[in-house]
């Protein structure tokens, strides 16, 4: 998303306690003003398309995994978590990150999809659509957020404070109390990085801790968030999809669409209760460059998750009836759940 304009106050409403600190720094080094260049210049640039002439990287070395964001993002967090001691790649955008695994620049992507308090990343629903990457697994993360400003400044010299515009909602109570004034930008780390590159001494970052280490800043407090249960949901993304199994839980992720009709979209969820497969999930989005010859303007193509492995026979006949009167119907992945909650 662009930056926006400074929004106006939101009038205030009771948010739970925080947990407030002293601004002890968050840093390896002994000063403030000699540790951050150490700790920027081992923060790696974002990808960006500019960045698509790089070679791929060497055979036997580390899985190279993209996420969108710099480095401290809670994107970054989850890369790690799905594919421990990878090389977590930064890329500017969600389209650099997909089109980084199909040049092969990176072996694989993480990237959010849902969050349970801000809802779906439409973003990437689309970007699913339009590219040809399987859904091989899914990491759920809790967002614990926390406020950071520079060494040094305390909450009542802040003004205002910037993170992605998800974060914000996720902490709108809490931020009103504080009589903070919320500016959106692109990234959470990102937010934090401004903060300090530019020594900002009115203005604070809605990001995780690890951002407030890597870029040395303070955390004035933490849990910021309104509400506690606060989870995003990421994608692990790859050129070649697995082989499912029935061994564990399994997710299957598709997208179709439907001629229009009475009871045309009754028809395409019947075929999963007759068979008692459980459905977690819905989305509608709009069918772009529709071709089906029709003068309607609002066609929508529908991705769905439901709980069944594409091995069991249950699922494939499920889809196998979908399939006689979807007029498009595609199997994003089939994986195994993540049944942990961290």
């Amino acid at each position: 998303m662009n930056s926006s304009s400074p929004a106006a106050k939101i009038s205030g409403s009771k948010s739970p306690d925080l947990n407030f600190r002293a601004t002890a720094r968050i840093s390896a080094g002994d000063s403030p003003r000699k540790s951050r260049p150490a700790a920027a210049s081992l923060v790696s640039e974002p990808l960006s398309s500019k960045g698509f002439k790089a070679s791929p990287a060497a055979e036997g070395s580390r899985l190279r995994v993209a996420y969108q964001g710099v480095s401290g993002a809670y994107s970054e967090l989850a890369a790690e978590m799905a594919y421990p001691n990878c090389e977590a790649v930064p890329c500017e955008q969600f389209d650099t990150a997909f089109e980084a695994v199909e040049r092969w620049l990176v072996d694989c992507a993480v990237l959010p999809i849902e969050n349970s308090l801000g809802g779906s990343i439409h973003r990437n629903y689309d970007l699913l659509l339009r590219h040809r990457l399987h859904i091989v697994g899914e990491v759920k993360l809790r967002i614990r957020h926390c406020l950071l400003a520079y060494p040094g400044i305390q909450l009542e010299n802040l003004k205002r404070v910037l993170s992605h515009p998800q974060a914000l909602a996720q902490c709108e109570n809490t931020l009103s109390r504080l009589g903070l004034i919320r500016e959106a930008v692109d990234d959470t780390a990102g937010a934090a990085k401004f903060v300090a590159f530019n020594q900002l001494k009115d203005t604070g970052a809605v990001a995780s801790a690890g951002a407030a280490k890597i870029y040395g800043l303070d955390i004035l407090a933490e849990d910021l968030q309104d509400d506690s249960e606060n989870f995003t949901r990421f994608l692990m993304l790859a050129r070649e999809p697995i082989i499912p199994g029935t061994h564990k839980p399994f997710k299957t992720s598709i997208v179709f669409s439907l001629e229009e009709g009475p009871g045309a979209l009754f028809k395409a969820l019947a075929v999963f209760a007759l068979r008692k497969i459980n459905l977690t999930k819905i989305e509608s989005r709009p069918l772009r460059n529709s071709k089906n010859g029709s003068s309607k303007h609002f066609d929508y193509l529908f991705y769905l998750d439901f709980d069944a492995s594409m091995a069991d026979p249950n699922a494939q006949n499920a889809l196998g009836h979908l399939e006689e009167f979807a007029t498009m119907l595609r199997v994003l992945g089939s994986y195994p759940q993540d049944t942990n909650m961290i």
